[in-house]
């Protein structure tokens, strides 16, 4: 099984604070590190680090270069982002003391994928392949489309969620992965703490749709028609959870793409983001295949 990625690539640029920033308010950093990041590239990195095939796909300027070979470190096939003359994406994320993050977005070379580009990168790939996906590149719509049309399977995480995702062809989605705020988004609710509720609109709104409902410290949920599957968090100290969503999405697909259940999926997915939130930063925070599936 092959795993394409067509996701954000993000230079993270990440601010220690006390607290979050408020309207009008200036904050000393205590620190700022410089990193790499974004949806898309996390979520290849934990692909690759769990032992996936994946190939990334997107847009960075020249400054993303370092992005390039750190994600080729891991063992993710970069051969499909391509280089223009403008910016990468920026992440600036706030750390407060509680190793809770804000995050404000540049999409940079996010927004600036076209469609002749999705094109030709959808070429190489077809029925049995994966088709990757988050809510910070542009043309959403069309890569569901047209990779359904060529025979993939697609995995879509709605986040950031905002009122355009309602817009996009959900009902083609394969596997839908949420929080409890993009699934109440999603499910039209205003209540994000009645997790189950939201579950079972999901399930009603996007019968052909797997569902993956993460909801912190209350663990996950898998529904599928009349299948309901749970698994608890493994208790970390938390450190940050800038990745800890993108790392369950990777390992869970790997999982699968190993031949685990949906059960042993959800454990080891959840195994995995708890190694990633005990440590700081985004993509150098996701564990190896070893310490996961061991």
């Amino acid at each position: 099984m092959r795993f394409l990625n067509y996701g954000s690539v993000n230079i993270d640029l990440i601010f220690t604070v006390d607290h979050i920033v408020k309207g009008g308010e200036t904050l000393q950093s205590t620190s700022l590190t410089r990193s790499a990041g974004g949806k898309g590239a996390n979520q290849s990195a934990a692909l690759a680090k769990a032992g996936a095939t994946v190939f990334h796909a997107g847009k960075v300027g020249r400054d993303g270069d370092f992005l390039l070979q750190l994600l080729t470190s891991y063992g993710v096939d970069v051969s499909h982002i391509r280089t223009y003359d403008g910016a990468t994406g920026q992440a600036l994320i706030q750390l407060d003391a509680n190793k809770q993050n804000a995050i404000i977005l540049y999409s940079g070379g996010n927004g600036a994928i076209a469609t002749d580009e999705i094109d030709r990168t959808l070429e190489h790939f077809g029925f049995g392949d994966v088709l990757v996906l988050q809510n910070e590149i542009v043309h959403i719509d069309y890569l569901i489309k047209n990779a359904k049309r060529r025979g993939m399977k697609v995995c879509m995480n709605v986040a950031p969620f905002d009122p355009s995702a309602l817009s996009l062809p959900l009902e083609l989605i394969d596997i839908l992965v949420v929080n409890e705020i993009e699934g109440a988004g999603l499910a039209d609710m205003r209540q994000t703490s009645d997790y189950k509720a939201i579950l079972e609109r999901l399930v009603t709104r996007y019968p052909a749709s797997e569902i993956l409902l993460t909801i912190g410290k209350q663990g996950c949920w898998y529904a599928f028609k009349d299948l309901r599957v749970h698994h608890d968090i493994y208790d970390t100290p938390v450190v940050d959870t800038t990745a800890a969503g993108d790392t369950f999405i990777g390992y869970y697909l790997a999982s699968i793409a190993r031949g685990c259940s949906i059960r042993q999926a959800l454990q080891y997915a959840s195994k995995a983001a708890g190694l990633a939130v005990s440590r700081p930063g985004a993509m150098a925070s996701i564990p190896l295949a070893e310490e996961v599936f061991s």
